[in-house]
């Protein structure tokens, strides 16, 4: 089947559960929307795992949520699948004159500070503005940052990143000393701002790693817990020094 076979029976289903699906009928833009976080975050966690099976089928229920909220736009008589699929040609055109037009680049780097400055020509007020207010506060950090660099607001090298990162913990620690609860917590907001931007000079991505630490964890933590569970005991019923111990096992294992 061809793509565009393929995106036509699905507009069809869409048109059918719309009509004849009780839950489909019923469904509005608000009642999606909690619906489509838990989707994405499926996506990432699919994507962090290069689980391309899991990536597929994650795609396919988030392309789904994008042709229901097309569907309701039309019955509102707001846009239509068409709409929204020719507006982001449009926008991709337009802000890739590289492309589509005579502007020369030499990089990626090139391409994002072009991006940019084409957004603020389009009557964006700012190079931050775009970041959703609503994203997890880790991922709005490295995109704030990212956009910053695009106007050259950058450190040049990793070593004065993490020359930066050394002082936001000083600062931090001090805090910690004199016991002040909201120095600290503006002290370790600002310590976190320095490890993302960090990060993103050793080109990783701050929000996948510390996801695969949590995984790790939990990995870790529940074999503590089957470990113990084989002894006949449970985690609340053994020293620290016990359970660091079984921790440490695990890690051997692994």
């Amino acid at each position: 089947m061809q793509p565009e076979q393929a995106f036509s029976r699905l507009l069809q289903i869409m048109d059918d559960l719309r009509e004849k699906c009780p839950w489909d009928k019923k469904q509005t833009l608000q009642s999606l929307r909690q619906q489509t976080i838990e989707e994405l975050y499926e996506l990432t966690d699919a994507i962090t795992n290069e689980d391309f099976k899991g990536i597929r089928e994650e795609l396919g229920d988030l392309l789904l949520h994008i042709v229901f909220y097309a569907k309701i736009g039309a019955e509102q008589q707001q846009f239509t699948i068409t709409d929204v699929i020719t507006g982001i040609c449009d926008k991709l055109v337009a802000r890739h004159p590289h492309i589509y037009g005579d502007v020369k680049v030499e990089n990626e780097e090139d391409v994002k500070r072009n991006w940019e400055r084409l957004k603020l020509k389009e009557g964006k007020k700012s190079v931050l503005s775009g970041v959703p207010v609503s994203l997890p506060a880790l991922v709005k950090s490295m995109r704030l940052q990212e956009k910053a660099k695009q106007v050259g607001f950058e450190w040049d090298t990793r070593e004065q990143v993490w020359d930066k990162v050394e002082e936001e913990t000083k600062e931090l620690m001090e805090a910690v000393e004199l016991d002040d609860k909201d120095e600290m917590e503006a002290e370790f907001g600002d310590l976190l701002f320095a490890l993302v931007n960090y990060s993103r000079f050793l080109k990783i991505d701050a929000e996948n790693a510390l996801e695969r630490t949590n995984k790790k964890f939990i990995r870790r933590f529940s074999q503590m817990e089957a470990m113990a569970a084989g002894e006949g005991r449970r985690l609340d019923e053994m020293s620290l020094t016990e359970m660091d111990g079984l921790w440490n096992k695990v890690k051997e294992e692994e």
